[in-house]
């Protein structure tokens, strides 16, 4: 089997490569050196010379705020008209592949606290990374129904393993250097997923088809995660309590370069989780405690 990975270079990326490589032969797109196919494909269609049996779209651009026009344009640029690059790309091939896998995220549900989400909820993400996924989904729907691709899409949460990106790296650096501090008691519920499970997946999603939400099914607490964190590091830390974290959060509601305001605190302190329920059905998706595996 051939595959076409994209953002084989990330953090995901490179998890997603060894484990498709052990399936068949793998080329990368990308714009950097070890990519063998070289392409931005936020601003151009790759030149594709060969028909491939699966694409892995992995690219994409995440875990930063945009603060200008032109941060905010990256998104679209990158999510979805990378996206639509990609597909006007294989288009003009001599085959289609027979599969299409779409890296998502659970940011397109728009959601701040809830329990087992499931992915019939509504799409209300408002920021311009959700809505530039949202556009994207919406896109390979269409593209994938009319010319008859199977089209997996896969949202996944905060994605551990070592040396995270993202907001899960914020806070094994934070813990690792002794400036963490936990809000509350920490008892707030995250799901999460290892990005070794996810690429172990992957690999094996040829000819299937859907939407699925992946987590490890345990969705660990703030706490769990730091007393796991703060042994590992021999490290201590340290509690604020949450009347004084609110208080500390107001000005960050006015100063937009503030470290914590009030919607920042209310995503800490309140339980986000995903069902993976379908994913279990369907696709024998079996993860691993991410507590249990924070290193694998």
């Amino acid at each position: 089997m051939k595959t076409l990975l994209t953002g084989g270079s990330g953090f995901l990326g490179k998890y997603l490569y060894t484990s498709l490589s052990q399936k068949g032969e793998v080329l990368k797109l990308g714009r950097d050196h070890n990519s063998e196919i070289k392409c931005d494909l936020a601003f151009e269609e790759p030149k594709l010379n060969f028909p491939f049996d699966m694409i892995v779209h992995s690219a994409g651009l995440a875990h930063r705020i945009p603060k200008t026009k032109s941060e905010i344009q990256q998104f679209y640029s990158v999510n979805f008209t990378g996206t639509v690059n990609l597909c006007h790309a294989l288009e003009m091939g001599e085959k289609l592949p027979n599969t299409f896998i779409f890296i998502s995220t659970i940011a397109v549900y728009g959601k701040d606290e809830g329990m087992d989400i499931s992915e019939h909820a509504p799409l209300l993400g408002n920021s311009p990374y959700s809505l530039s996924k949202i556009k994207a989904e919406e896109f390979l729907i269409n593209w994938a129904t009319q010319l008859g691709v199977n089209l997996v899409i896969l949202r996944l949460p905060l994605i551990a393993g070592p040396n995270p990106p993202g907001n899960l790296g914020k806070m094994i650096k934070a813990i690792k250097f002794g400036y963490y501090l936990r809000i509350g008691k920490g008892n707030a519920r995250k799901s999460v997923v290892l990005a070794s499970d996810v690429a172990n997946l992957v690999s094996t999603l040829y000819g299937k088809t859907g939407v699925f939400n992946l987590t490890d099914g345990i969705h660990p607490t703030f706490n769990e995660i730091e007393h796991y964190l703060a042994k590992k590091y021999r490290k201590s830390v340290w509690t604020i309590p949450l009347w004084l974290a609110k208080l500390i959060a107001i000005p960050g509601d006015i100063l937009p370069f503030y470290p914590l305001n009030t919607n920042k605190l209310r995503k800490i302190t309140f339980s986000l989780t995903f069902s993976d329920q379908k994913a279990r059905a369907e696709l024998n998706w079996n993860p691993r405690s991410v507590i249990a595996n924070f290193e694998n």
